[in-house]
């Protein structure tokens, strides 16, 4: 991909790949993060034809693996933080049951749940998105929708 094309693909993606990562992030860190898959996306542009013009799942997964290490490197804070028992406010405080039930799933699945249900990606730009088959999309979507619907099927028992 040439460097004048890039303005382009920068205007019809950004707000997608901001939206979605702000949803799992918060605002600050998603446009954070969304700056940096562009960033990323540029450096790798001439890379890009070889992917068959799926420019929107190849932007996804730039943002997904960026995620990946943000959740990684917060994981390691948190171990940390967990030795010197400090706690950590909820990610969604409005939606602690939510947020609760999607901390529950394996990574893999809530990343394939998330990209589906926030990014409106299509199982086979999931598959894409991830490098995985659109048959273990589908697998781990179901997954993840019966332990979601579980978790929270358990929560409002509690509740009641």
């Amino acid at each position: 991909m040439r460097a004048e094309a890039f303005g382009d693909l920068f205007e019809r993606h950004f707000d997608a790949i901001y939206g979605y990562l702000a949803r799992r992030v918060g605002p600050d860190l998603g446009r954070d993060l969304a700056s940096e898959t562009f960033t990323r996306a540029f450096a790798a542009r001439k890379r890009y034809d070889a992917l068959c013009g799926e420019e929107r799942p190849w932007l996804f997964g730039i943002a997904n693996n960026l995620l990946r290490r943000h959740y990684r490197d917060e994981e390691r804070r948190l171990r940390a933080f967990a030795q010197l028992d400090v706690r950590r406010n909820d990610v969604w405080p409005d939606e602690p049951r939510l947020a609760d039930a999607l901390a529950g799933l394996s990574r893999e699945e809530r990343d394939v749940l998330l990209l589906f249900a926030w990014a409106d990606l299509a199982y086979e730009e999931i598959a894409i998105a991830l490098g995985v088959p659109v048959g273990t999309v589908r697998s781990r979507l179901h997954r993840a929708r019966a332990q979601l619907r579980a978790a929270l099927e358990r929560e409002e028992a509690l509740d009641g």
